[in-house]
């Protein structure tokens, strides 16, 4: 019995298994390239040549789908395989091409939704799939709490484990007949000695006998413990989020362990995400979430290649069981956010830096008639994945790259957010499946737009109508220490955030509420020198009150730092400020007004609050794409100083003048360039 593993593997005549848990495999020829599946110049070729068999219009430079000759996304052909179907990542591909074919670990930083797991899963398919194994669990009769692992060749473990099962069928059956014979002799006997009581007891002990017998027969058959025969490609395992157990393998709780009863320790022996990704992709995606005690294990596991399983519960029965090293060969790709360099274990980052490459995702790429083409064929690939909706006519297409224009917030950029963008493409499909219709036009892309509206979208709509009882936004009029500025909340919603200042008594402090969070406390700072370099009053026996309204949830970034400069030098001034003016931007010291983010957003939440005019930063001049139903509801005017801010804000009065004039002398004193940005002097 103790030999009954080797000997049944060795029949098939495929593996060897060794005592120190190697595995010798007859030697099979080699395909004639075996680099096929990392060639970059033909999955090059084949990635920019996806729209060979469509006429390019002649207006390519200006047409919307990069001068794309179709009627609809039918006419576009889809690639096979998954790197060809990544847009805008041209580095982040050539470095997963580069890793797959030298086996190295990747980490890709970047924005939720940019592509990361699906760079994983294609990195898995070019992984060459000759190399896959089956790994299999056999009772070691020496000590049952330590389980014997073999590895055969992908395919091989089902035939080892049916062919144990079937000779295990076999002793069974003839145990069976031998029991019953056994049984009905002891029977009879007794019958015929009438010794009945005896005879039970005697025929009672013999079934258990045999019972106890047939738990040998099951702890022969192996437990396969992974099993590749079916997989195309090399496995590609996502542990996001994995439990230890489900990470590194487990061990089965069996209540039953004494008297015999219980199920052999190899059959309680689970393989874990390490161990199913032999020869593939580990992804852990928002690695720095996972515990530092798994980051410890997964470590040792790249290190070393192998990786034991034992019960990952204290209290189970399952602890006292540790297998012998279990292969775990494999690439790992980890990814997250920024700050999932900062949690991750310093040794783990080390392990994949110095094994492999580090990838910052883009979030937004230039815009060009290549790529516009690209994203018409992403709509196409969003249709055939859901297999649900209808294609999407020309002009529907047309309308998803304008949004994608629109959330890259920026001047001839295109978001590369594909997931939310896939988001839209599959609404705007479930709109028109809902209607019957054959296509998706662009008017179900533009009925998407306001039915898959973000969390805070929706949550700024309910604030803003609850608000129409008690609106604390004035859009006409004048008043002193009061502003309008803007803010967003999320990525993608933006509203009207009316900041209050008061002058009082006091020590020359600038005293700001509304929970602050440290670069808005910063930037209350940097306002608090302003103040006095350009009033030139003399603030140390008074105290400045700034309060940001309905500001719940707390202020993050200095967007509303020329609102609250505006706002206190109104109230030190006395000067009333124009309530149909809102504003955004950032301020340096020197009182140049800075760029920031949401500017689009922040126009149109001014627009839908009926405010007619809108101050942003010259920067963001280029990045402002609003919707055409706004454009003429909201004037927007760029500005490069606090003083054209305060030029446009303050109401017309006798002191404005001499408020403007004071600043602008103090203004003079900096230098700046013709393009209205500061110079570096």
């Amino acid at each position: 019995m103790s030999d009954a593993y080797d000997e049944k593997d060795d029949a098939h005549g495929e593996v060897n298994g060794n005592v120190d848990g190697s595995v010798e495999q007859d030697e099979k020829p080699q395909p004639p390239d075996e680099e096929e599946h990392t060639d970059d110049d033909s999955s090059s070729e084949e990635s920019e040549g996806f729209e060979e068999d469509i006429e390019l219009r002649e207006d390519a430079e200006t047409d919307a789908l990069g001068g794309l000759d179709i009627e609809t996304t039918k006419d576009i052909s889809v690639p096979d395989n998954l790197i060809d179907q990544v847009i805008g990542q041209e580095h982040a591909v050539d470095i997963v091409r580069k890793a797959a074919k030298q086996k190295r670990h990747v980490m890709m930083i970047g924005s939720p939704g940019t592509g990361k797991s699906m760079l994983a899963k294609a990195m898995a398919e070019m992984l060459p799939r000759e190399q896959l194994e089956d790994t299999l669990v056999y009772h070691n009769p020496d000590d049952g709490n330590k389980p014997k692992v073999r590895t055969v060749p992908a395919g091989k473990g089902k035939e080892i484990v049916e062919s144990h099962k079937e000779e295990a069928r076999k002793r069974d059956q003839m145990r069976t007949v031998l029991m019953w014979i056994i049984i009905i002799g002891i029977v009879v006997y007794a019958f015929l000695v009438r010794r009945f009581l005896l005879g039970i007891i005697a025929a009672g002990v013999i079934f258990i006998a045999f019972r106890y017998l047939k738990n040998d027969s099951d702890a022969m058959v192996p437990n396969l413990l992974v099993d590749n025969s079916d997989d195309e490609t090399a496995p590609f395992r996502d542990a996001t989020g994995a439990h230890a157990g489900a990470l590194l393998g487990d061990v089965r709780h069996d209540p039953f362990q004494s008297g015999g009863l219980g199920t052999p320790s190899h059959d309680r022996v689970e393989a874990g995400a390490i161990h199913e990704a032999h020869h593939g992709v580990l992804f852990i995606d928002e690695i720095n979430t996972l515990d530092i005690r798994n980051q410890q294990s997964l470590m040792t596991a790249i290190q070393e290649g192998k990786y034991s399983i034992t019960g990952q519960s204290e209290r189970s029965s399952g602890a006292m069981v540790q297998t012998e090293d279990v292969p775990c060969d494999f690439v790992m790709v980890a990814a997250g956010n920024m700050d999932a360099m900062e949690n991750m274990h310093p040794a783990l980052r080390s392990r994949i830096k110095g094994y492999g490459y580090e990838v910052n995702m883009k979030d937004t790429i230039e815009e060009s008639p290549e790529i516009r083409r690209k994203y018409a064929r992403f709509v196409a690939q969003e249709v055939e994945k859901d297999g649900n909706i209808p294609h999407f006519e020309r002009e529907a297409v047309a309308q998803v790259i304008k949004e994608a224009r629109r959330r890259s917030g920026r001047k001839d950029h295109l978001t590369l957010k594909l997931r939310d963008l896939g988001g839209l493409v599959r609404v705007a499909g479930d709109i028109a499946d809902d209607e019957g219709a054959e296509l998706t036009t662009k008017q179900h892309v533009l009925q998407a737009k306001n039915r898959a509206r973000s969390i805070e979208q929706q949550l700024m709509d309910r604030h803003i109508e609850r608000k129409k009882d008690y609106d604390m936004t004035i859009s006409e009029g004048g008043m002193v220490g009061r502003v309008n500025g803007l803010a967003v909340m999320g990525e993608d919603s933006g509203r009207v955030l009316p900041i209050m200042a008061e002058v009082t008594e006091g020590k020359g402090e600038v005293i700001a509420t509304g929970k602050l969070q440290e670069i808005a406390e910063e930037s209350v700072q940097n306002v608090s020198a302003i103040i006095k370099k350009f009033t030139g009053r003399d603030v140390s026996e008074m105290d400045v009150h700034v309060q940001y309204i309905q500001t719940y949830e707390g202020v993050e970034g200095d967007s509303a730092s020329i609102t609250m400069a505006t706002a206190i030098i109104s109230a030190l001034e006395d000067v009333e400020v124009a309530q149909d003016v809102a504003m955004t931007g950032s301020l340096s010291v020197r009182g140049d007004v800075l760029p920031v983010g949401g500017v689009t957003y922040k126009i149109e939440a001014a627009a839908k609050a009926g405010i007619d005019k809108v101050i942003i930063p010259k920067a963001n001049e280029q990045d402002v794409m609003i919707e055409d139903e706004y454009k003429d509801q909201v004037e927007i005017i760029p500005v490069q100083h606090i003083s054209e801010v305060l030029e446009h804000a303050l109401v017309k009065h006798e002191g404005k003048e001499g408020i403007l004039d004071r600043i602008k002398d103090l203004a003079s004193d900096f230098d700046v360039d013709a393009a209205g940005q500061p110079s570096p002097q």
